[in-house]
């Protein structure tokens, strides 16, 4: 009988690591009287034993601070009142290692770290695995490995892979995986180093991660839309961190620029208005960009706002806003901005606090 690392995972620590009782209160949340299942897809983890794996490489770093999971971040989900927390390792750093042993040995160890931890708790936890997309065929590998023996939900990845947004055909092997299995893909960007001048966002403010990251993500979701990938992989699934970036801000420009199936916008009499033929004529989108934006992208609530988030769901629909916290990176929290808000219905936020994640991510509805 061959039993998968996932089953051995669950029976080695069920019986050794499970704690019996936490001390701390656990926060339910209630809607309308009903109490409701909250998922949260943006959690940073790392394992501390990749360490050992890139030691004098050229990928060479320590691993620790508030990312390494510990009882910790237990507590912080019962006082926030999260129920199941996504983790995912959003540092792509070894998109450097350009030896592929290397990088299939990193993502190894990470993510057997990660099945240990979900094993664990397996009620609170689940897990994406951040694969290797400088090698996309080993990142195919890696997905599937990692969904079919290991038990995770899906993929995280950069907003670009070593300067390269991935929406050519290159890449086409690890989208391909990515349908077939049917798991979303979560876009976490690392200050936009692929498109802002070395320096140019070097201000107060952090601005790398205030204004690069968002940027990033608009890139990323940009490119896979005018580049055609969603409509090579009708079946992907990708939710852009920290509300979408700007793309649902904005979303009008997009629209004009590739609104006439990869051609130029025209008005009802045909005739063209305002968006250079040229660059409209590059777009390879086979549907207006908006489908895309209220079927295939998703993005999480990090906007800080009733009206940011008003807008998001209006731009997107709720089907497609997810809760994401970015924990344990000292963000504000949009749970009571979700609970409270003024806009949204009872059902709008139960889908956003956990409904829609627990389809996409296949999880049980029990609380």
């Amino acid at each position: 009988m061959i039993i998968k690392r996932r089953e051995f995972l669950t029976g080695l620590l069920a019986s050794t690591l499970i704690p019996t009782a936490f001390a701390q209160s656990r926060k339910e949340v209630f809607i309308n009287g009903k109490r409701i299942k909250t998922v949260d897809i943006h959690a940073h983890a790392s394992i501390k034993e990749v360490e050992r794996v890139i030691a004098g490489t050229s990928v060479d770093r320590t691993i620790g601070g508030a990312r390494l999971l510990d009882s910790g971040r237990l507590d912080m989900m019962d006082a926030w009142g999260i129920d199941v927390s996504v983790i995912s390792a959003n540092q792509y750093w070894w998109y450097a290692a350009q030896d592929v042993a290397l990088a299939r040995e990193i993502i190894r160890v990470q993510d057997e770290g990660f099945a240990e931890w979900v094993s664990r708790y397996p009620d609170r936890f689940v897990a994406l695995t951040s694969v290797a997309m400088q090698f996309p065929e080993l990142a195919a590998e890696q997905l599937d490995y990692a969904v079919n023996e290991l038990g995770f939900r899906g993929a995280s990845m950069g907003g670009h892979v070593n300067g390269e947004v991935p929406s050519g055909p290159a890449y086409d092997v690890f989208w391909a995986k990515a349908q077939e299995l049917d798991v979303p893909i979560f876009i976490h960007p690392n200050g936009s180093s692929n498109i802002i001048q070395d320096g140019g966002l070097d201000f107060a403010g952090d601005l790398g991660n205030i204004i690069g990251n968002p940027l990033e993500t608009t890139l990323f979701l940009t490119q896979l839309m005018f580049d055609g990938t969603f409509d090579r992989f009708p079946g992907l699934k990708i939710c852009g961190a920290h509300g979408g970036g700007y793309l649902p801000s904005y979303f009008g420009r997009a629209e004009v620029a590739c609104s006439a199936f990869g051609g130029p916008a025209v008005n009802g009499e045909g005739e063209f208005v305002g968006v250079d033929p040229i660059q409209a004529d590059d777009c390879k989108n086979q549907k207006p960009p908006r489908e895309y934006l209220k079927t295939q992208i998703f993005a999480d609530t990090m906007v800080f706002s009733d009206e940011a988030l008003r807008h998001l769901v209006a731009e997107m629909g709720s089907s497609q806003v997810v809760y994401g916290t970015d924990m344990p990176l000292g963000w504000p929290d949009t749970m009571d901005t979700i609970l409270n808000s003024v806009h949204l219905t009872n059902a709008d936020k139960e889908a956003i606090l956990g409904g829609n994640l627990i389809r996409l991510l296949k999880l049980n509805r029990e609380v």
